[in-house]
């Protein structure tokens, strides 16, 4: 099989990985500018130096990813007050009712896909801080114990 004029069969005889080929690291067979090659962790692995949500943060900075670890923590508690919320009275327009929840389901959602995407970081301290940030948050919104 062939991308842009670059061959992609290779020898499997050796049980590995094709080799990296121009169509692989953003040449396009030589036709566009050569692009740097980014490795991503595919397995879960322990360290500060990663990259979570956004390009180049938090870095190789410990206090960067000490707060990166906060945020997504906060993210997951946001989420649970998200699901167990009820900020709508019950005498409230029904269509203006459908709207805000629309809009309330709408924000719960992005954050809980900003949650996924941080823990696909595969980083172990971010995990750690995702889950832990939806244990407590369930603690508080969503069980019997701080219900009045």
């Amino acid at each position: 099989m062939e991308i842009n004029g670059v061959s992609l069969h290779h020898n499997t005889t050796h049980g590995g990985a094709p080799p990296p080929t121009a169509a692989f690291n953003g040449t396009g067979g030589g036709t566009h500018a050569p692009h740097k090659m980014i490795l991503t962790h595919m397995t879960f692995f322990w360290g500060k130096n990663t990259q979570v949500l956004f390009s180049g943060w938090p870095g190789s900075s410990s206090a960067m990813y000490g707060l990166a670890l906060v945020f997504v923590f906060f993210l997951a508690v946001l989420v649970e007050w998200f699901s167990h919320c009820n900020l709508v009275k019950p005498d409230s327009n029904r269509l203006a009712a459908v709207l805000f929840r629309t809009g309330l389901y709408a924000v719960r959602t992005g954050f809980s896909y900003m949650v996924m995407l941080a823990v696909m970081s595969f980083n172990g301290g971010i995990f750690l801080a995702a889950v832990l940030g939806h244990a407590v948050g369930f603690a508080i919104f969503g069980s019997r114990v701080f219900k009045k």
